[in-house]
């Protein structure tokens, strides 16, 4: 299928502003595009483009002040198919994991892996190791965590979600990923592009989506604790420990977003 794509934030500077932006599609996604995706600055300014060192696409401008605007409309190429299920996926032990996924065991801004590691093992220890442990984190975590963007604030940690038990789709994916981590499974954030394909249209307006990642098996797979689905048309933009290492916009002075737009639909092809 093909999947039109694409976003556009409106912010309002007192003063010239350094900004990083992670707008784009992740590198990974490079070949299934079907329409150049190359993000747009208004007024047009100095860039910098880079990879990070978590491999995601990155934008550094100084927005100057009054109106900026940042927008991209794309399409990519996507197999139709939900996440995958491996539920033969194995647990690995921590002696025996790739150097690089060691840092997603440890604690990090929002994931506080020491607080919570207790109660993680009171919950978790008499699951099935490997895929299906991961499956219990997601259902707990999808029962017991109340969604709603009232509930959304941006020190929320996973700490927080577990004692509210409410937030937005990265709280409860900061609680998954914090409670993986503390069982020794690796764990890492995404966002990225979730329409709704698949599924009854929501009346909500569109947005990004926050899910996990975690690491079986010898590869990492997709992990979705506010929709505890499979779903279909997934496109990551970020990724990394939490949200901060995927923050798809942060600002180095005062800023105001004015303007909110995020698409994701689609296309029929004749």
């Amino acid at each position: 299928m093909i999947i039109r794509l694409g976003c556009e934030l409106i912010f309002e500077a007192p003063a010239p502003t350094p900004m990083l932006l992670l707008l784009s599609t992740h590198p990974s996604r490079a070949a299934s595009h079907v329409r150049p995706d190359r993000l747009c600055v208004e007024p047009d300014v100095r860039r910098d483009d880079f990879v990070d060192r978590f491999g995601n696409y990155c934008t550094r401008v100084v927005a100057p002040a009054g109106r900026v605007r940042f927008w991209n409309d794309t399409l990519v190429e996507d197999s139709g198919e939900p996440d995958p299920v491996r539920p033969d996926a194995v647990q690995h032990a921590v002696e025996d994991l790739p150097p690089d996924v060691l840092p997603y065991l440890l604690a990090s801004r929002y994931c506080e892996v020491d607080c919570l590691s207790d109660v993680a093992w009171d919950l978790f220890e008499n699951s099935p190791t490997g895929w299906g442990r991961v499956r219990a984190v997601c259902d707990w975590v999808h029962d017991n965590v109340r969604f709603g963007y009232a509930y959304a604030r941006p020190t929320k940690t996973a700490h927080d979600v577990y004692t509210e038990r409410a937030g937005v789709c990265r709280d409860f994916t900061h609680l998954a990923i914090t409670f993986c981590r503390c069982m020794n499974i690796p764990a890492r954030y995404a966002t990225g592009y979730l329409g709704d394909i698949g599924v009854p249209t929501s009346d909500a307006p569109m947005d990004f989506s926050a899910w996990f990642e975690a690491f079986l098996g010898g590869q990492w797979h997709t992990f979705d604790a506010r929709f505890n689905v499979p779903r279909i048309g997934r496109v990551l933009m970020a990724h990394g420990r939490d949200a901060v290492d995927a923050a798809l916009t942060t600002s180095f002075g005062p800023i105001t977003l004015t303007q909110f737009k995020v698409w994701t639909d689609e296309v029929a092809v004749s």
